[in-house]
C-alpha cells in the first residue's frame, strides 16, 4: 500500500467535524460536510481495491508455495528410484532442483507473511474509515437538527441554498483548501469484487459485534 494512501486515511480519520465547519468559511457547510463524507467513501473504495490486490498476491504466493512443496516431495520419491537404479546423474539433477526449491520457499513464506500483515492493516483502515463515516453522518444529522431548531437553516431561500451548495460542490479549489483533498485514484478492481469485499467486511463486523454482546451477557 502506498504511503500516500496511508497518510490520506490518517488525515480523514483524524479530521474533526467542528474544525471542518469552522474551515468552511463562506462555503455552504452542509455541502462541504457531504463532500467530506463522499471523500471517505472514495478512500474506502481505494483501500478495498488495494486489499483485493494484496489478497490476490497472497493467494498466488500460497499456491506457488504449495506447488513447490509438492514438487519437492515428488522429487524425493524419484531420488530413491534413481539411486536404486544406479543413476547418480539423475539423482544429482533432482537434488539440485530440490535445493532451488528450498531457496525459493523462504521468499514465498515472507511474501505470504507480508501480505497477511498488509491485509490486517488495510482491514483496520477500512473499519476506521467506516466508523468515521458513521460518526460524520450522525454529526451531520445533529447539525441539521440544530439548524432547524434555531431557524438558521431558513435564513437563505431554498433556491439560494441550493445554488450555494452547487457552487460549493463545483468549487474544487475551494474544497482543496478546506480538506487538502487529493484526487481519487480510480480502482482497477471490478464492482463485483468490491461488493464481495464489502459483504465480507460487513459480515466480519457483525460477528465481532455479536461476540462482544455475548461476552457482555456472560459477564453479567
Amino acid at each position: 500500500m502506498s504511503e500516500t494512501l496511508s497518510r490520506r486515511v490518517g488525515r480523514l480519520v483524524s479530521g474533526g467535524f467542528h474544525a471542518l465547519i469552522d474551515a468552511a468559511e463562506n462555503l455552504a457547510p452542509e455541502a462541504v460536510m457531504n463532500e467530506s463524507i463522499r471523500e471517505i467513501e472514495r478512500a474506502v473504495d481505494e483501500v478495498r481495491a488495494e486489499l483485493g490486490k494484496v489478497l490476490a498476491q497472497k493467494h498466488l504466493a500460497a499456491k506457488k508455495m504449495a506447488d513447490e512443496s509438492n514438487r519437492h516431495e515428488a522429487i524425493d520419491a524419484n531420488l530413491q528410484a534413481a539411486v536404486a537404479a544406479g543413476r547418480d546423474d539423475l539423482a544429482e539433477a533432482g537434488i539440485a532442483e530440490q535445493m532451488d526449491i528450498e531457496a525459493r520457499l523462504p521468499v514465498l513464506e515472507n511474501t505470504i507473511a507480508d501480505c497477511a500483515a498488509q491485509e490486517k492493516e488495510l482491514e483496520g483502515f477500512i473499519a476506521a474509515l467506516q466508523a468515521k463515516k458513521r460518526e460524520m453522518q450522525q454529526q451531520l444529522q445533529d447539525w441539521r437538527a440544530a439548524q432547524q431548531s434555531t431557524g438558521a437553516g431558513k435564513a437563505a431561500g431554498g433556491s439560494d441554498l441550493n445554488r450555494i451548495a452547487r457552487d460549493a460542490e463545483k468549487s474544487g479549489n475551494a474544497f482543496d483548501r478546506v480538506m487538502g483533498r487529493q484526487n481519487a485514484v480510480h480502482s482497477s478492481t471490478d464492482a463485483a469484487q468490491l461488493a464481495k469485499l464489502k459483504e465480507l467486511e460487513d459480515l466480519s463486523r457483525n460477528n465481532r459485534i455479536a461476540e462482544r454482546l455475548a461476552a457482555l451477557k456472560v459477564g453479567k
